[in-house]
């Protein structure tokens, strides 16, 4: 009589809809599987990306030690190489296996087989590294963050075929002007390939400017010239091989060198006047760095000399930016031209009343001790004159570090001065004026009015003395 229990699913419309949903779901990934992933070339690629990664393993322990010696090379000893090996001691396993893949896809293309598995994960492994070195290079985080965005963006339109009809809308969109065709895709490589190569250019001026430094053949201002020029030579060769690279003609722009030239004659001639002032100063070495020099009541030593300006930096520790044209129109003070010795005057005034050449002996002796003074020529103080109200003595001494400052060793000296002079009862004056009276003065004295309580108390005392004894 009782009916044997069957499917507890069965007899519900929606499950066994969903039931046969999954069911054809998977019929259909196997069969994809089975036809395009299990199949003999993606195995035997994938073997092959397996094989790379080992390989890039078992040289990875050699390539860590060899860029361990290259440490010790001076051309690393830069702030950028350094950097820059320091980044690629840490990509060494992702490099090599870019490398031995690249090597495999180039093989296998030769041979004939697919490659596209291959390609797939040399696109990857190539993002990978391009986004970890400009990340660790590139200082802005917007620019790092778009180059990872914009290298990932090519690496998965290169994986699913789409980076050639991509490349091919960005440059249909394009407008002619005259000769010269722009196109979306011609600015996207300019920009890239500009920014590359402006970086690399900026990187191997500022080494060339150190190299150029230590070189103790050549004068601190033709340190300065070389380097601006290789500066200004490897960005020029930067921008042209950029516009070169993407197929812009550079005979297009001749119609821009007028206005160029009128746009100096006019809006850019200070600039322009600072260049040139900025050259002229490198070539006749007036002034380089390290030199002290007073210029429109800025005194201070030279710091840097750039193309535009001069730095010069105080005693306070400012920092003034001087144009170059204000050194070649104005007066320049030179502390240290042709050398650095600086001669500093301190006046001393003595009490008449005082021994006045063994005040000039105390005070030779008080510039003598001090360390920065020179020996030779030696301090020698001189007799000026006779003022007023003291006799007129000048101490002269010599040093050679002015940059060091002059106020501070002169007040060590004056103090030194006035510990000895006392010590020997040398006498410092002071302003004195002498009042004579001529004729007879009338002259008359009065005695002051009592205040009102010394009135208080005399008027008492009186009182008291009038009542009769007891």
């Amino acid at each position: 009589m009782g009916q044997a229990k069957g499917d507890p699913l069965e007899g519900i419309p929606e499950l066994e809809r969903l039931q046969s949903l999954v069911l054809e779901y998977w019929a259909f990934a196997t069969t994809w599987l089975r036809d395009n992933a299990l199949v003999l070339s993606n195995l035997a690629q994938a073997l092959i990306v397996g094989i790379a990664f080992v390989i890039a393993r078992l040289l990875d322990p050699a390539c860590n030690r060899l860029m361990k010696r290259a440490e010790r090379f001076p051309v690393f000893s830069e702030k950028y190489l350094a950097q820059l090996l320091t980044n690629l001691q840490s990509l060494t396993l992702p490099v090599l296996w870019l490398i031995v893949q690249w090597v495999s896809v180039y093989l296998a293309a030769r041979a004939g087989w697919p490659t596209h598995l291959l390609r797939g994960v040399v696109s990857l492994l190539t993002a990978w590294v391009v986004i970890r070195l400009v990340t660790s290079l590139v200082g802005n985080p917007g620019l790092s963050k778009f180059i990872a965005v914009l290298a990932w963006t090519v690496a998965a339109l290169n994986i699913v075929g789409l980076l050639s009809p991509t490349m091919a809308l960005l440059d249909g969109l394009a407008v002619n002007a005259g000769d010269v065709r722009i196109s979306v895709l011609g600015l996207i490589k300019a920009a890239v390939m500009l920014a590359v190569l402006l970086w690399g250019a900026s990187a191997l001026s500022r080494l060339v400017e150190r190299w150029l430094g230590k070189a103790v053949a050549l004068s601190p201002s033709a340190q300065v010239l070389f380097g601006k020029l290789a500066k200004i030579v490897l960005i020029t060769v930067a921008v042209i091989l950029g516009l070169e690279s993407v197929g812009i003609d550079l005979t297009a722009f001749a119609v821009f060198s007028g206005a160029l030239g009128l746009g100096i004659g006019f809006g850019l001639q200070k600039v322009f006047a600072n260049l040139v002032s900025g050259v002229i100063l490198l070539l006749d070495r007036s002034v380089k760095p390290g030199d002290v020099i007073a210029v429109s009541g800025t005194y201070g030593w030279i710091n840097t000399l750039s193309a535009r300006y001069v730095s010069v930096v105080t005693r306070d520790g400012i920092e003034h930016l001087i144009p170059n044209e204000e050194l070649i129109s104005q007066k320049v003070e030179n502390w240290s031209y042709s050398n650095r010795r600086v001669r500093l005057r301190m006046p001393i005034g003595v009490a008449y009343e005082s021994d006045v050449p063994r005040a000039m002996e105390l005070a030779v002796e008080a510039a003598t001790g001090m360390d920065r003074v020179l020996s030779n020529p030696p301090p020698v103080c001189q007799l000026l004159g006779f003022g007023d109200n003291a006799v007129d003595l000048e101490l002269r001494a010599w040093i050679q570090d002015p940059q060091n400052g002059v106020a501070n060793v002169k007040s060590r000296i004056l103090l030194q001065v006035w510990d000895l002079f006392h010590a020997h009862g040398i006498g410092f004056p002071f302003p004195q004026r002498d009042l004579h009276v001529r004729g007879t003065v009338p002259v008359r004295l009065e005695a002051p009015a009592p205040s009102e309580e010394a009135a208080e108390a005399t008027a008492e005392g009186a009182a008291a003395g009038a009542a009769p004894a007891d």
